[in-house]
C-alpha cells in the first residue's frame, strides 16, 4: 500500500454563539464566523488538518462542509503524495462553489506529508525565509476615536504598519484618513481597505489622496470583476492597488486581471483560492509579472498558519496579515500566531502546518460533524 493512503476524512463545522462578532465593514450586520476544519487519518496513522472560514450574517454557514463531503468518496484510498492528481480531481467535479472547500482539505493533504517528511510546510514548498513583518488588520468602529486608539495600541504592541478597514462611505472615510495622516505621519505605515464599496470616481480621489499621503497600498477600492476599473485606476496613480481577493480567486481569474493590467499587486488566500497547489502557481503567475502577491490571512488560526507557511515560502510578499486584537481568532487552537515587539511573526515550530488544536474546545464550538467512518 502506498505511504499517506487516506482510510478516513472528519469534517467540523464550528462556530461559537458566545464570540465577538466583528465587522469590516459599516453596511454589514454582525458577523457569524464559521470556522470549518477538514481533519483527514490515513491508513498510516499520520493526521492532517485543514480549514476555512466562512462569514454569514444573522446565522452560521453551513456550505463549506456540506460541499467538502461530497468529495469525500473520491478521497477515500488516495494518497496524500498524490496532491496535484487530487486536486485536478477535485476541481472535475461538478461542484458549484468548489475552491473554498478544495482549499481545506488541498492544506490537510499537505499537512500530511509535511508530518511524513519531517518539515514544515514552508521548507516542504522551498523556504524563502521564517519570519516576515505584520500589519495590524483593524475591525470595523463606530468613531474615529477608536480608530485612534486602536492604533496607538499598536503602535505599543511593536506593529509596523496597519491596515484600515474604514467605514466604507467615501465622505466618511477621507475624513478618517486625513485624521489618521495627521496624527500618525511617519510614526506607522498604513493600507486602506473599503471592502469595494467606492465608485470608480470616489476610488480615484483617494487614490490621489493615498499617493499623497504615500500609503502602502489601497486594497479593494472597487468591485474586484470591474477590471477595467482597476486599470484605470493604476494607469492614473502610482499607489499600489489590488484586488480584494475573495471574488477572482483562481488561477486563471488572476491571471485575466493581470493580463488585463487591473493591479500593480495580486490579492490571493490559501484558504480560498483551493489549497497551497493552486496558490504556489498565483505567487509565480505574480513574480513572473514582476509584481507582490500581498496574500491575506485574516481568520482562525488555521487560516493564518496556511497563509503564513506561503508567504515563507516566496519573496515577492510583504506582510502577514494579523487580525488583532488576536482573541477571538484563537478559538479551538492550542498553538497562536502573534506579532513580536519588532514587528515580526514566524514560522510556527513543528511539522506540517505545526499547529496543535484544542480538540476538546473544537468538540465544543461544533455545530454539526461529518465522519466517513460512519458511513
Amino acid at each position: 500500500m502506498k505511504a499517506l493512503t487516506i482510510k478516513k476524512v472528519e469534517f467540523f463545522m464550528t462556530g461559537d454563539s458566545n464570540a465577538h462578532r466583528p465587522r469590516w465593514a459599516k453596511y454589514l450586520n454582525d458577523i457569524f464566523t464559521t470556522n470549518t476544519i477538514c481533519r483527514i487519518t490515513t491508513e498510516d496513522d499520520y493526521v492532517g488538518i485543514g480549514g476555512t472560514i466562512t462569514y454569514a450574517e444573522e446565522r452560521f454557514d453551513p456550505s463549506m462542509m456540506e460541499t467538502g463531503i461530497l468529495y469525500v468518496p473520491g478521497l477515500i484510498g488516495k494518497s496524500a503524495l498524490d496532491r496535484e492528481a487530487i486536486w485536478t480531481w477535485m476541481a472535475q467535479r461538478p461542484t458549484l462553489v468548489p475552491l473554498p472547500a478544495m482549499s481545506m482539505i488541498d492544506i490537510a493533504l499537505w499537512d500530511l506529508v509535511g508530518k511524513y517528511a519531517k518539515l514544515p510546510i514552508y521548507q516542504l514548498l522551498g523556504a524563502s525565509r521564517d519570519q516576515i513583518y505584520s500589519y495590524a488588520s483593524t475591525p470595523l468602529f463606530d468613531t474615529n476615536k477608536e480608530y485612534i486608539e486602536y492604533i496607538e495600541t499598536c503602535i505599543a504592541e511593536g506593529f509596523t504598519a496597519i491596515k484600515i478597514h474604514p467605514y466604507t462611505i467615501y465622505e466618511e472615510d477621507v475624513i478618517l484618513v486625513d485624521e489618521i495622516q495627521e496624527l500618525f505621519a511617519g510614526k506607522i505605515k498604513f493600507m486602506l481597505d473599503p471592502d469595494a464599496q467606492y465608485s470608480r470616481e470616489e476610488a480615484y480621489k483617494m487614490c490621489k489622496k493615498l499617493e499623497k499621503y504615500d500609503w502602502v497600498w489601497f486594497e479593494a477600492p472597487i468591485p474586484d470583476r470591474d477590471l477595467e476599473g482597476y486599470h484605470y485606476l493604476t494607469q492614473h496613480s502610482h499607489v499600489p492597488i489590488s484586488c480584494g481577493g475573495n471574488t477572482l480567486t483562481s488561477l486563471m481569474d488572476i491571471n485575466n486581471g493581470i493580463k488585463a493590467g487591473a493591479w500593480t499587486d495580486v490579492r490571493a488566500d490559501v484558504t480560498v483560492s483551493g489549497g497551497f497547489t493552486p496558490m504556489k502557481k498565483i505567487v509565480a503567475l505574480a513574480q513572473a509579472n514582476n509584481m507582490r502577491c500581498e496574500i491575506q490571512s485574516w481568520g482562525a488560526t488555521l487560516t493564518q498558519a496556511a497563509n503564513l507557511h506561503m508567504m515563507l515560502a516566496c519573496n515577492n510578499c510583504t506582510y502577514f496579515e494579523q487580525a488583532f486584537p488576536y482573541e477571538p481568532f484563537e478559538i479551538g487552537a492550542k498553538t497562536v500566531i502573534r506579532t513580536d515587539k519588532e514587528g515580526y511573526v514566524h514560522a510556527p515550530d513543528g511539522y506540517g502546518l505545526g499547529i496543535e488544536m484544542d480538540w476538546d474546545e473544537i468538540e465544543r464550538i461544533t455545530l454539526k460533524k461529518y465522519d466517513s467512518s460512519t458511513y
